[in-house]
């Protein structure tokens, strides 16, 4: 594993833990924290050993947001932005998303405290999040004159539906544990000393699966989010051939069944 400046990486038994780790500003997004997701989430990606992964934040905070304390004033960049820079069309903003949403394997946020703005955006580009009364949600953007960005406009909606969603990001108010998981943004509501082991508990019922089964299921259902119903269908065809590409474990799941005990997978 890499080591990072601004987050830790723990990996134990398929299980890949990400803290974000600036407690200091309640982990708001700087370049290098940025940098760190973004690379993280390519080292997770390209490592078969890992099986799921937890996104959590240090301290009292699960991500704050974009950090504008040290952001420079327009007109005063130094030097010229490589071409490739000046015609990127996604910024860092589009880049975070893909990189939580396209992680691979199946992801969980445990939400410890506030997620805004960005933060939050990287909370709903999850698969699942697990939360308390101490969970906070706020959308940030329009108070800061901007519109969503970060992929809230995507994830957001397809969670709670368009008016929720707009309600959400037009009033820019604090939604807490019990209403968030009553709009279904938090998957599961627990004790706040229980959201870290809840998270685990989790990720170890996922990672005790067939690992290719499990990353053909994430692929099929965030691609026939935007699919007709006979275009996912076939899709899922598509999805069942992904699914058997690991004879070994197609074999292992017959004889654990037939035996009544738990498989031991290894994605092989």
């Amino acid at each position: 594993m890499m080591s990072y400046e601004y987050l830790n990486l723990e990996q134990d038994e398929g299980i890949a833990v990400v803290t974000f780790n600036r407690p200091e500003r309640l982990n708001a997004l700087n370049q290098g924290l940025r940098d760190d997701i973004n690379a993280v989430s390519g080292e997770i990606y390209n490592n078969d050993e890992v099986r799921a992964v937890i996104f959590t934040g240090a301290g009292r905070g699960f991500c704050s947001g974009a950090d504008v304390s040290g952001r420079e004033p327009r007109g005063e960049q130094s030097g010229t932005p490589p071409q490739n820079t000046r015609l990127d069309q996604m910024g860092w903003v589009g880049k975070l998303a893909m990189s939580i949403y396209e992680i691979g394997v199946p992801s969980i946020a445990a939400m410890n405290g506030v997620a805004a703005g960005a933060g939050m955006s990287i909370a709903l580009g999850c698969d699942m999040r697990v939360g308390s009364v101490n969970s906070r949600f706020r959308t940030v953007f329009a108070e800061r004159g901007l519109s969503p960005d970060s992929g809230m406009s995507f994830f957001l909606p397809r969670l709670i539906g368009y008016g929720r969603a707009a309600d959400l990001i037009f009033t820019s108010r604090d939604i807490y544990g019990e209403e968030a998981y009553r709009l279904g943004i938090l998957d599961r509501l627990v004790e706040p000393e229980q959201v870290a082991a809840t998270a685990m508990e989790v990720a170890r019922q996922v990672a005790a699966l067939p690992p290719i089964a499990i990353r053909a299921g994430k692929r099929v259902l965030q691609q026939n989010m935007s699919m007709e119903f006979h275009d996912a269908l076939r899709n899922e065809t598509v999805g069942l051939s992904y699914a058997t590409r690991a004879p070994n474990d197609m074999l292992e799941q017959r004889a654990a069944f037939v035996e009544k005990r738990p498989g031991k997978f290894t994605g092989t």
